[in-house]
C-alpha cells in the first residue's frame, strides 16, 4: 500500500513558478542583459520613460533573437511548432526575470524621478534579485546562513561587474 501524496499549498504552487521562471541561465542572463541596456540609456535618455521604452525594445529584441537560435536549432528534431514552443519556454525567463527592474522604472516614472535615481532603482532590483538567487543557490548546496549570505553578496556583486564589463565594452 502507498502512502497519499497531500497536493502543494498554493504557497508552495508560488515558489515553484517563479523558481521556474526566476532559476534559468536565460532569466539571469536577461536580468544583467537589460541592466546594461538601462545603463546605457541612462547617458543618452531625457527622461525615465525612454529609458525604459529603449531598454525593453532592446531587450525584446534579445529575446526574439534568443528563440530564434532555439527554433532554429532544435527545428530538425521537433518540427516548427515543437521547437518554437520550447524555444519560447527556454527564453522566456529572460523577460520574468527582467520584471522587477522594469518595475523600478515604472515607479520612477509614476513618482517623477530623475533618470539617475530611476536607474539605480533599477540597479537596486537587479542586485536584489541576483542576491535572492545567490542565496537559494547556496542554500540548496547545504551552506548554513552565513556562508548563503555571502553567496548572496557574491552573486550581486559578480552580476555589478558584468555589467559594468558590458557598458566599459560599449
Amino acid at each position: 500500500m502507498s502512502a497519499t501524496v497531500a497536493a502543494p499549498t498554493p504557497w508552495q504552487r508560488v515558489k515553484a513558478w517563479l523558481d521556474v521562471r526566476f532559476r534559468s541561465p536565460s532569466a539571469i542572463y536577461g536580468l544583467i542583459v537589460f541592466t546594461t541596456f538601462v545603463t546605457l540609456a541612462d547617458d543618452e535618455a531625457h527622461d525615465v520613460a525612454e529609458v525604459l521604452l529603449n531598454s525593453t525594445s532592446t531587450l525584446i529584441v534579445f529575446f526574439i533573437a534568443h528563440v530564434f537560435a532555439h527554433t532554429l536549432t532544435d527545428h530538425g528534431d521537433r518540427g516548427f511548432r515543437g521547437s518554437t514552443r520550447n524555444a519560447v519556454r527556454h527564453a522566456a525567463g529572460m523577460l520574468y526575470a527582467s520584471v522587477p527592474s522594469i518595475l523600478a522604472l515604472a515607479v520612477g516614472i509614476a513618482t517623477g524621478q530623475t533618470v539617475p535615481d530611476a536607474v539605480d532603482n533599477c540597479i537596486t532590483a537587479m542586485f536584489v534579485v541576483l542576491a535572492i538567487l545567490g542565496y537559494h543557490a547556496f542554500r540548496r548546496r547545504g551552506y548554513r546562513v552565513f556562508g548563503r549570505i555571502m553567496g548572496a553578496l557574491a552573486t550581486s556583486f559578480l552580476g555589478i561587474v558584468i555589467v559594468i564589463l558590458e557598458v566599459a565594452v560599449h
